[in-house]
């Protein structure tokens, strides 16, 4: 087994990313095609980690402010979660975080992934806000050493 986590390099590869993104954070929220995309997808650096060149999991590495990076998008392919991906796809953003001088990541934890995050060693710090009206969100931080 091959582990390789990159951004995406080609059409299909881009293809692939955005459907994960789609299928696992909107879809199950009744949200449109499209809704998966946002502005900061122009600017944000983007992760894919591929197991033997099949899309496993997705994140995208946004600058919130100087010095605090925020992780968004997270999203590990139905039926692999539990296995990994989405703790190596964290590490790989915590880690281009730091290599680009950030100190503290922040994210926004939806409801079912607080526990995730926490064995990450994120912190919890408020209960934020309902996406779509229906999904509890909270915000974490993490101070990258």
């Amino acid at each position: 087994m091959k582990i390789e986590i990159r951004k995406p390099q080609t059409n299909a590869e881009w293809k692939d990313y955005f459907d994960l993104r789609y299928r696992i954070l909107r879809a199950p929220l009744n949200q449109p095609i499209g809704s998966e995309k946002n502005e900061g997808d122009a600017i944000g650096v983007h992760f894919a980690l591929y197991e033997d060149g099949i899309l496993k999991a997705i994140a995208r590495l946004d600058q919130a402010n100087p010095g605090i990076a925020q992780v968004r998008f997270v999203a590990v392919e139905s039926g692999v979660q539990g296995k990994g991906f989405g703790k190596a796809i964290m590490v790989a953003t915590e880690n281009a975080a730091r290599d680009r001088g950030d100190t503290k990541m922040i994210l926004q934890a939806r409801d079912y992934a607080v526990d995730f995050y926490l064995k990450l060693d994120y912190q919890l710090l408020e209960k934020s806000y309902l996406l779509f009206d229906v999904l509890q969100h909270y915000l974490m931080e993490k101070e990258l050493d």
